[in-house]
């Protein structure tokens, strides 16, 4: 059956806090589906406070999503990650930047 992935709008708004900052809010985000894991939200860079955070060194690869770069604050290295040029299959994740901890309602 192989390794499934869904990307699809969210309808719900997101956002992402840490340390009582407001990191991005949207409603325009989408949601990321993939088996084994938990649902991950993926956020318009344009809802993203960009100026908050810095690229950092730190790449990863997955297979089904390609290469993730990632962004950090001082006290809390790589906490949110982008696919800048994802697998056609996830797509509609290209320039949208997704949180660890994000709160959804």
């Amino acid at each position: 059956m192989g390794h499934r992935i869904t990307v699809e709008p969210s309808g719900r708004h997101v956002r992402a806090v840490q340390g009582g900052q407001v990191l991005a809010e949207s409603d325009g985000a989408f949601v990321l589906r993939e088996a084994g894991c938990p649902d991950m939200y993926y956020i318009p860079f344009q809802d993203v406070r960009l100026d908050l955070l810095t690229p950092s060194v730190t790449h990863t690869h997955c297979p089904f999503k390609g290469e993730a770069s990632y962004w950090s604050l001082p006290d809390a290295p790589d906490l949110a990650w982008a696919y800048q040029d994802p697998k056609p299959e996830v797509a509609e994740i290209k320039d949208h930047l997704c949180f660890y901890e994000v709160e959804v309602s």
